[in-house]
C-alpha cells in the first residue's frame, strides 16, 4: 500500500467517525437534563420566580426537608397547594413531578423513595399559601 492509499483510508475513517458522532448526538437529543424545553418562557417569568424566592426569605417559610430510607418528608409552615419537581441530573427519564395539597396538621409532603435511584437530585418546590407564591430549590442526596 502506498502513501496515497493510506491518506484516503485515513480520511474515510475520520469522516465515518464524524458521521457516527452526529448520529449519536441527534439520538441523545431530548434526554439531556441540563436543557429546559421552556427556556424562553422561564426567562420572561423570572421576576415572578424571584419574588416567590424572596417571599420564602421574608416570611421565614423555608421548608424542613428530611430524607429517610423509605421517603422524603417536606414540612411547610402552613397548609398549601404545592407543585414539586425532583430532577435527576443524569437523565430526564427519572424526573418526578407531583401536585397536591399538604397532608395533616403538620403540613407535610410525603414522597416515596422506593423506586428512586440513589445519588444527587434537584428539588424544586412551588407552593401557594394565603394568596402568596413561594419557590424553593435545594439539592438533596438519597
Amino acid at each position: 500500500m502506498n502513501w496515497g492509499t493510506k491518506i484516503v483510508l485515513g480520511m474515510i475513517t475520520f469522516m465515518l467517525f464524524i458521521i457516527c458522532m452526529v448520529v449519536y448526538m441527534f439520538s441523545v437529543h431530548g434526554n439531556d437534563a441540563l436543557v429546559d424545553e421552556d427556556y424562553y418562557e422561564k426567562g420572561i417569568n423570572y421576576n415572578q420566580e424571584y419574588n416567590a424566592k424572596q417571599n420564602v426569605i421574608t416570611d421565614g417559610a423555608q421548608p424542613k426537608i428530611t430524607v429517610s430510607n423509605s421517603q422524603i418528608i417536606i414540612q411547610l409552615k402552613d397548609s398549601a397547594n404545592y407543585e414539586l419537581k425532583l430532577m435527576r441530573p443524569s437523565t430526564t427519564k427519572n424526573d418526578i413531578k407531583d401536585k397536591g395539597n399538604t397532608v395533616g396538621d403538620s403540613n407535610l409532603i410525603l414522597i416515596g423513595t422506593k423506586n428512586m435511584h440513589s445519588g444527587l437530585w434537584f428539588l424544586e418546590l412551588k407552593w401557594t399559601c394565603n394568596g402568596k407564591n413561594y419557590f424553593f430549590k435545594k439539592d438533596i442526596t438519597l
